[in-house]
């Protein structure tokens, strides 16, 4: 039987923010479906509208997820027995629309929201608009880490480096975003936006690490 040593290998990188996403969360609340529907379609639209109209490209607005649910009250009648009373159709849209990271337009897309009769609830994240280099720079440190520290086991051990046998990786998603967090209350957005605009934000890094075990042969 083979003799062999597993080392778990750890990439770190560290990447300047450079790409704004500003998440959207509308919720519409009607007694007839068909209305809960245009409703909340009509938010969208409208959201769209005011995006264009400061340079955004036609539906530029992207939606992360879509769900139509029943809401209910539970009240008690007079003789105390406990009964469901329909209180409408509930439609939640989450959307996001993304962008360079520019302070300017920055600003300028949240006065463009806030004013929308829409009004939905922002937040803003700071992250990557290439996260796949990351990823692969993540992937070689990790290779790097793994052997420098099999080479330095080895040579502790008095046993020599053999052949890399497997290598066991989870492809799960990593959270590449700036731990920054930028709030504005939606009524202060376009009180002064031009003092805003000439803020000199500056997201916070974005540290990343990620691991992959090694197994090699020893000799």
């Amino acid at each position: 039987m083979s003799r062999t040593i597993t080392v778990k290998g750890m990439g770190k990188f560290t990447a300047v923010p450079d790409y704004v996403a500003i998440y959207m969360s509308l919720i519409t609340q009607e007694m007839d479906y068909e209305k809960t529907i245009k409703l909340s379609a009509e938010k969208i639209e409208q959201i769209n509208n005011s995006l264009e109209a400061i340079g955004f490209e036609k539906k530029s607005v992207k939606t992360t997820s879509f769900n139509v649910s029943t809401d209910y009250d539970q009240v008690t009648d007079k003789d105390g027995n406990f009964k469901s009373v329909f209180n409408g159709y509930v439609c939640s849209h989450r959307l996001k629309v993304e962008f360079d990271l520019d302070n300017k337009k920055l600003v300028q897309t949240l006065c463009a929201i806030s004013k929308c009769v829409a009004n939905p609830e922002m937040s803003v994240s700071f992250t990557i608009k290439n996260p796949t280099a990351i990823k692969k720079e993540l992937l070689k440190s990790a290779t790097c880490n793994a052997k420098e520290k099999a080479q330095i086991l080895c040579e502790a051990s008095g046993v020599k480096l053999g052949e890399l046998l497997s290598i066991n990786y989870n492809w799960g998603e990593l959270n590449i975003v700036s731990k920054t967090n930028y709030m504005l209350k939606q009524d202060c957005i376009c009180t002064a936006p031009g003092v805003l605009e000439n803020m000199n934000i500056e997201p916070d890094n974005i540290d990343i690490s990620d691991t992959a075990t090694f197994v090699w042969e020893i000799r």
